[in-house]
């Protein structure tokens, strides 16, 4: 039997807890968390916000009373102040004021990512708004509600900022999305999808502020206007929502950590100290698409990575499989994904890639209800043809194609097996001839 500390609880703590006390095999489990709930998901903020759900319970999954009834002891509202790894003792303070050490004989660190905040002149003004945990979100819904608030500047058009972007849009408020890029979700998408969703924002009403640096924020005590490079923007909220930095501050000087400060972690997801895992947004993936270590904050890398640490913690040999960073967006019924490496990416980061691309209707010619067209596009090594990334896009749902494309990543498929890939036809779902099949046989 071992002693388990935890710090953090949210998804990647969370799963590594659940599963250590599923083995049910006597482990003390220690949790540690400063804020006041847990398993938030902020995936589904935005759909709260902008009232296309009616409340948030149902974005939370655990609670502490549920953590507790299976066997850990959890600290909430509780600063960890210092951890000294030659000890193997965490120092915190908890919720009512008391100093707190406790020993551990394994440490997973769970503790997350932080909103990134430019050094922005008025950053500090009322109605600078950061959007990230259950607070933020319930800080501004009520802040809808003041007539007063008519315009808000988003910063930042990465999904975060594209949903709520949509979010305010609903709410029949005036937006302004800015972003220094050139498009909207360059970080995922090659221009010509990025294209696709910045006009169906555009149509909707949103005006599009990208290829500007913000400057400054202006305002008397609050938000009157945003400035950029190029333009000056009246607005009376600004959100900031501009990306997110791994938390890392407790482990600093003493664990390998990237270039951005993640904990470097092992096929395990211990970090460079024995006995002491990363996981979550904190820690390094291995990311299948390049071979190497990567930052890929999503929740389900999160959860994936605590499964791993919990089982490693209580001397269970579990490993990393890497991943693809797969991820989707859905804005006014336009539903992006994607998965590995854009054609974009893979050439900034110096890699010899071509790519394939392949437009038609989801299903038969002949069916007479609604048919939606499919855009798909794969890139793959120039050299060994394996695949490295696919994008896909459509008012149609079909996300689990992406899940095709992410396994292909990981087993290092060539875009030549796709051609003969035994796909079925029926009128009902796709066409003899698909996008998958044509996109592979249409490549060079």
């Amino acid at each position: 039997m071992s002693k388990i500390v935890v710090v953090g609880a949210n998804h990647a703590g969370t799963c590594a807890i659940n599963t250590i006390t599923g083995f049910n095999e006597g482990d003390e489990v220690v949790v540690f968390d400063q804020n006041s709930n847990i398993s938030f998901l902020g995936c589904g903020m935005a759909l709260w916000i902008g009232g296309q759900i009616s409340k948030p319970d149902g974005l939370f999954y655990s609670d502490k009373a549920k953590l507790e009834s299976q066997g850990a002891k959890v600290n909430m509202n509780s600063k960890v102040e210092n951890i000294d790894f030659d000890k193997k003792i965490v120092s915190a303070t908890l919720e009512d004021g008391t100093k707190s050490e406790e020993s551990y004989d394994k440490l997973i660190l769970a503790t997350g990512s932080l909103p990134i905040v430019p050094p922005i002149p008025g950053r500090d003004l009322e109605n600078v708004q950061l959007v990230k945990l259950f607070q933020n979100a319930e800080e501004v819904i009520e802040k809808l509600k003041n007539p007063d608030i008519k315009t808000i500047a988003v910063v930042g058009a990465g999904y975060i900022g594209v949903e709520l972007a949509e979010a305010f849009e609903r709410h029949h408020k005036k937006v302004i999305l800015v972003d220094i890029a050139k498009t909207s979700l360059s970080s995922y998408y090659d221009p010509e999808f990025s294209a696709m969703m910045d006009k169906n924002l555009s149509d909707h009403g949103i005006k599009l502020a990208f290829d500007e640096a913000v400057k400054e924020i202006k305002g008397k005590g609050k938000v009157e206007a945003i400035v950029t490079d190029k333009n000056e923007y009246p607005c009376d909220m600004v959100i900031l929502a501009i990306g997110f930095r791994p938390n890392t501050e407790l482990g600093k000087g003493r664990l390998e950590t990237m270039q951005n400060g993640a904990y470097i972690v092992d096929s395990t997801q211990q970090t460079s100290i024995k006995d002491v895992y990363a996981i979550g947004d904190c820690a390094s993936v291995l990311f299948n698409a390049t071979g190497e270590k990567s930052y890929i904050a999503l929740a389900t890398n999160a959860v994936r990575s605590g499964i791993i640490a919990a089982y490693n913690a209580c001397g269970k040999k579990l490993e990393t499989i890497g991943v693809q960073g797969s991820n989707a967006i859905s804005i006014y019924d336009l539903k992006l994904v994607s998965t590995g490496l854009s054609e974009q990416k893979a050439k900034q980061l110096g890699m010899d890639v071509l790519s394939t691309s392949y437009e038609d209707l989801q299903k038969a010619t002949f069916i007479e209800t609604t048919n939606p067209k499919v855009k798909l596009k794969i890139v793959y090594d120039a050299k060994t043809r394996v695949i490295v990334g696919a994008q896909m896009a459509s008012t149609y749902d079909m996300s689990m194609g992406i899940h095709m494309f992410s396994l292909a990543i990981q087993e290092k498929v060539t875009i030549d097996k796709l051609k003969l890939l035994d796909i079925f036809f029926l009128p009902h779902f796709n066409q003899p001839y698909n996008y998958i099949t044509m996109a592979a046989l249409s490549a060079k």
